[in-house]
């Protein structure tokens, strides 16, 4: 049966016998191929399944890992993109700080200069007229305030902005703008400097030109009498002084010694007692006009008509009024270093002994009083009671009066 299993063509049959009970069935080629087949997928699933179990842990330990590497670099991108936050956030910090404590020194330094301005302004006005002298700045560039919850560029670029339309405003570049208002102010500290070394300088060059024109007219004084100063040496307290301080110190002391150069000159007798009038009789030895005998002059004869305002020509106090014999009416009038001024023939007086006059103050009114040949006035200049030239005086008052405004 064994050499013939398979050969032949009629069905296998399998024969089971079990006591006295024997059952038998066939065997087609179809069952065993499916046999064979359920029993192949059978093992494929058991060694499939095997694998599995044997694999499983290592399947799984794999996809955990891959998973924990993912969140660990997700958590490292969120580490990162935190710092680089907080590196911003910081960065705009330090910007804002930057920003506002730029503008605070800038609106600081501004009100310096505004403060600085307003002390100049008197001198400006007291050294008006000097030679070499220009005008100061007088608008300062606004400082922009900021805007409360604005973020460090729109702070920033305020500044852009107020320098070109002096609003306050958002736009570009305003972080530059910080330095081109420093700038700006800087060039309007040195623009002070510059004009206080000018109005220095053109103070102390006036004052040298007035005494040098005072002296040429003859007048009694001298520069190294205005120069002349002294005293014990007192140490200065300790204290911070700017260069500005002490140019403006340097332009206070100039201007004092003007001034005190200006009113020594205005002491003596420079001015006209009757402007615009002609001289018929001048100082010193000539013919009588009554007798027609040789006499000295003693001052000079100004032709006027009755009633024309005669004036003092320098401050003093009146020591004479009244009738004076050939003088007719006369005022006389004592001024500092010496002098006094005479003023004869006239028709009324105005002021009365003891009473101060300053210069060009209206004192009396020509007249015909007295020795004289018609309405005029007789003008007199003594000093330490010896008559001089008037018209040395007049002259220099002329002369000098560029320097007097």
């Amino acid at each position: 049966m064994a050499q013939t299993f398979g050969k032949r063509k009629q069905p296998h049959t399998v024969i089971i016998a079990r006591g006295d009970n024997i059952n038998h069935f066939q065997i087609r080629p179809w069952m065993a191929a499916l046999a064979l087949t359920i029993m192949l997928a059978g093992s494929v699933g058991y060694l499939g399944a095997t694998a599995y179990l044997i694999f499983r842990d290592d399947i799984i330990n794999a996809s955990l890992m891959r998973q924990a590497r993912m969140q660990y670099a997700y958590e490292d991108r969120i580490s990162a993109l935190r710092s680089q936050v907080d590196r911003i956030t910081s960065h705009r910090l330090l910007d804002q700080q930057f920003v506002e404590s730029k503008i605070a020194e800038l609106s600081s330094r501004q009100e310096v200069l505004a403060a600085r301005a307003s002390s100049i302004t008197p001198l400006l006005e007291r050294a008006s007229g000097l030679k070499g002298t220009t005008t100061l700045p007088t608008t300062l560039p606004p400082v922009p305030k900021l805007r409360p919850g604005a973020s460090t560029d729109e702070q920033a670029s305020l500044i852009d902005t107020t320098l070109r339309t002096g609003s306050i405003e958002t736009s570009a570049g305003g972080l530059a703008s910080l330095e081109n208002m420093q700038s700006r102010l800087a060039k309007i500290e040195q623009d002070q400097l510059w004009e206080i070394a000018t109005l220095t300088q053109a103070a102390h060059s006036t004052q040298n030109d007035m005494l040098k024109a005072a002296e040429a007219a003859g007048l009694p004084i001298s520069a190294h009498s205005m120069s002349a100063k002294g005293g014990p040496f007192v140490p200065a307290k300790d204290q911070v002084v700017t260069e500005f301080d002490s140019r403006l110190a340097e332009l206070g002391s100039a201007l004092r010694s003007l001034d005190e150069a200006r009113t020594a000159i205005k002491a003596f007798p420079i001015a006209h007692p009757a402007p615009g009038q002609a001289v018929t009789s001048h100082f010193g030895t000539r013919r009588d006009p009554i007798n027609g005998k040789r006499a000295f002059h003693a001052g000079t004869d100004f032709r006027t008509p009755i009633g024309l305002p005669i004036y003092a020509t320098a401050a003093g106090t009146v020591i004479r009024t009244g009738r004076a014999g050939g003088y007719g009416k006369l005022v006389e009038i004592e001024h500092a270093n010496g002098f006094k001024t005479r003023y004869a023939h006239l028709s009324r007086i105005l002021v009365s002994k003891g009473q101060k006059v300053t210069a060009g103050e209206h004192i009396a009114a020509a007249g015909n009083t007295g020795r004289s040949t018609g309405p005029h006035l007789h003008y007199e200049v003594r000093r330490n009671d010896k008559p001089t030239n008037p018209m040395a005086y007049v002259k220099a008052g002329t002369n000098l009066e560029r320097f007097m405004r």
